[in-house]
Parts: structure tokens; C-alpha cells; sequence
């Protein structure tokens, strides 16, 4: 895979970076955007692990001939005029699924993507961080240093705006760049059919049960305990919501957990429980102790285990269903050979779960069309259905068709 073999460039200094806080700013800036030329550069800045909302607080656009404009979103609020201007446009972003929804939210709704993330996974580049990409594509040293800081913190300081603003002043050059790859490699149509499915991605439904994610509920036993748990979870979701805080900087899961497993009979015992921390462990204690005498007291037990559509892990599939188990093994290699074949990451060429799924239930009859249309009703994309379905159906065919060890005669 071509990449420079030269040092990096180290990126020029930057010129003082201005943050668009001001609704006159921003409609200045808008029209400044609109006379600019060719495809338009967006990022979007959250705090996560430190806001319970996942909105945005920085948002970055680039486009040549216009320039990089910064914009504060909450003081902006929607933005709903630059959403006009560029809303035909091409947008390139960077692993556009982490900030779709959060574009979304102040009224930013692509209609066309490149995504350079996405692109390079495609092409085949080891490793595929905005910085490394630039690096290999471009030659340019870009420092990642402030990715996972509290962008909420205002005023920003003016290293993360200079770190923020380059983020997307290289985009357009990538997604050039990035774009010959793809057709030097026969994969551009391949690309904008996996464009399209990011853009067109339902939202996946809230769960059931979230509680049910905490880390390390599984050592949790019993429904007494679960019950515990879940009213602790709930509580501290509540409270995070209100305080626009990331739950786990609040109560981390083991102490609920930590919890859960005890069952503290008295608000000192829960006090005084030594794994019970987090900056607002003591400060809200009252709270927590109330949800802890909820879930000992409640009539309301959850099931230790819930029926779901989840299939079992793969290391189970032999005593569970041996015949599914041989298909998934026998399918598996192969998809990997071809995925190898075509210079792609073997998830990229056909999710790992869209191939259990069908190992597990495969359509019947078990024929090329009916296979083609039940990796179709799993998410596969019609590039995936053509480079996979055959070798898969021959696949399970084989399996089918292999005794297992319980069915060979003894000798």
C-alpha cells in the first residue's frame, strides 16, 4: 500500500484561532462558507467521560476558498442556515458515525459523506487514526494530544482550538488523496455504498434493560441484588441527567456493584462500605441510600437472565448446535481467505455477525438466493452480498454434508 517514506513534515505553527460564538459571527461565517468551493471538511468535539449529554461543543468546518471556522453550539444553538448552504455538498469527516448524531442535534444532516476513517479501512492502511492517516497519505505530523480532553471547559484554551481547527484543515486533502487509492484498487464503488449505509443507519432502539450493562453484573447473584443494582443505576442516571455529568465520574459501576453484592442493611454500612466511591458517593449518600432500600424491598425482582435474540458465543456453538458450528467454521476461514484476497479487514468485507446469524439459521431452502436475501435482511450491502454469498453457501454445503464425530461408526 503506497504511503510516504520520507520523515513527516512537522505541521507549520498556527495562526490564534477564534471560537464563532456570537448569532452575527455565525451567519458572517455561513456566507463566507457558502462562497467557498468543492467539498466541505466537518468534526464535531464532545465531552465524553465528563457531560452526561452527548451533544456537541465544538463544531469545525473547512472548505478552500472560505477557510476553518470554529463554532460554539450552545451558544450558537441550531444551525439551520448552514445547514442550507451545504446541505448538497459532499462532506468529508473522520469515523462520521461517532458524530452524526451529535451534527444532527443543532439541524447539520449530510445528504452526501466521504469518510476518511471508513475509506482507509477500505484501502487497506494498517492502522487508521486521523494522525496516522494524514501521516502515511500526506506526510504530515499531526499531533492527537487533546482527543479525549473536556471540551465543554470554557474558554477553550487556544492549543485545543489549533488541535481542533486541524483536525479538519487536512480533510479535503486526505479524502483526495484517500479517493485514488480506492480507484487504484478497484473499490470506489465498494466505498460509496459503505458511505451510503453510514448516512442511512437506523438508530439502533433504547434498551430494555441498561442497567443490565454495568461492568461486572455478573458476579452480582441473585434477584435481590440485581435489584439493588438496577435501582442504584437508575438512580445515579437520574442525577447524572440533571447535573450534565457522565454517570461513572459520579458512582463508578463497581461500587454499585460493590454494593449489589453486599447488600448494606443500614445507610452507615453502605457508608462505610470501602469500595463504595466517587465524587459523589458521599455528598448524595441520602440518594443512594434510598434507591439501596428500594431494591431491598421491592416486590419487583428482575430475572437473573433475560430471553433475548442474542446468539450463544461461538465457543458454545459445539454442544449447542454442533451442525451451526460446523457451518460457521467451515464459512469463516474461507471469508477470512477472501477478505485477505481483497486487501480488506475481514469485518469490513461481511460483519461477524451477519455470519453467524445466518450459520446459526440458515434460509431454507438452503439456495443462493435465499442465502443472498437473508445476508440482506442482516445489514450486508449488496458489494458484500456479491463477494461472499457463493463461498458461504459452498461452505455451508460442505458442512452439511460432513458427519460429525458422534455420527462415524466405531471402529
Amino acid at each position: 500500500m503506497p504511503s510516504v517514506t520520507d520523515a513527516p513534515l512537522e505541521q507549520a505553527p498556527h495562526e490564534p484561532v477564534i471560537v464563532i460564538d456570537t448569532r452575527e459571527g455565525y451567519l458572517d461565517a455561513v456566507r463566507r462558507i457558502a462562497e467557498g468551493e468543492g467539498p466541505v471538511a466537518v468534526d464535531a468535539e464532545r465531552a465524553s467521560g465528563f457531560r452526561y449529554s452527548q451533544r456537541a461543543y465544538l463544531i469545525q468546518i473547512y472548505r478552500r476558498g472560505a477557510g476553518v471556522f470554529l463554532f460554539d453550539p450552545p451558544a450558537i444553538g441550531r444551525f439551520d442556515e448552514l445547514a442550507e448552504v451545504i446541505r448538497d455538498e459532499e462532506w468529508v469527516l473522520h469515523a462520521a458515525s461517532q458524530d452524526l448524531a451529535c451534527l444532527r442535534e443543532v439541524g447539520l444532516e449530510p445528504t452526501r459523506l466521504f469518510d476518511t476513517e471508513l475509506g482507509a479501512r477500505l484501502a487497506g492502511l494498517p492502522r487508521v487514526g486521523l494522525g496516522t492517516v494524514v501521516e502515511d497519505l500526506l506526510g504530515i505530523h499531526l499531533a492527537k494530544e487533546h482527543s479525549a480532553a473536556d471540551w465543554s471547559t470554557r474558554p477553550l484554551p487556544q492549543s485545543w482550538l489549533v488541535y481542533a481547527a486541524l483536525d479538519v484543515e487536512l480533510l479535503v486533502d486526505l479524502r483526495d488523496r484517500m479517493a485514488e487509492l480506492l480507484a487504484s484498487s478497484d473499490k470506489t464503488d465498494i466505498a460509496e455504498q459503505e458511505f451510503h449505509a453510514v448516512l442511512t443507519r437506523e438508530t439502533k432502539p433504547a434498551r430494555t434493560d441498561p442497567w443490565r450493562r454495568l461492568s461486572g453484573l455478573h458476579a452480582v447473584r441473585g434477584s435481590r441484588g440485581l435489584a439493588v443494582a438496577r435501582e442504584l443505576w437508575n438512580a445515579r442516571d437520574e442525577y447524572a441527567r440533571e447535573v450534565d455529568t457522565a454517570p461513572g465520574r459520579l458512582l463508578p459501576d463497581a461500587s454499585i456493584t460493590a454494593v449489589a453484592r453486599t447488600l448494606p442493611r443500614t445507610k452507615r454500612d453502605l457508608a462505610s462500605l470501602k469500595e463504595f466511591t466517587g465524587r459523589a458517593s458521599r455528598s448524595q449518600l441520602d440518594r443512594w441510600w434510598e434507591a439501596v432500600e428500594r431494591g431491598l424491598t421491592t416486590e419487583d425482582l428482575p430475572k437473573q437472565r433475560v430471553p433475548g435474540d442474542t446468539l450463544p458465543p461461538p465457543r458454545a456453538w459445539a454442544d449447542r448446535n454442533p451442525e451451526a458450528d460446523r457451518r460457521l467454521k467451515a464459512a469463516r476461514s474461507l471469508v477470512a481467505g477472501l477478505a485477505e484476497q481483497r486487501e480488506l479487514p475481514v469485518e469490513n468485507l461481511l460483519t461477524p455477525e451477519a455470519l453467524r446469524r445466518v450459520a446459526w439459521t440458515p434460509p431454507m431452502p438452503l439456495e443462493l438466493e435465499s442465502l443472498r436475501a437473508a445476508l440482506a435482511e442482516h445489514g450486508a450491502r449488496p458489494w458484500q452480498i456479491d463477494a461472499t454469498a457463493q463461498t458461504i453457501l459452498d461452505a455451508f454445503v460442505e458442512a452439511d454434508q460432513t458427519p460429525s464425530s458422534d455420527d462415524e461408526p466405531a471402529s
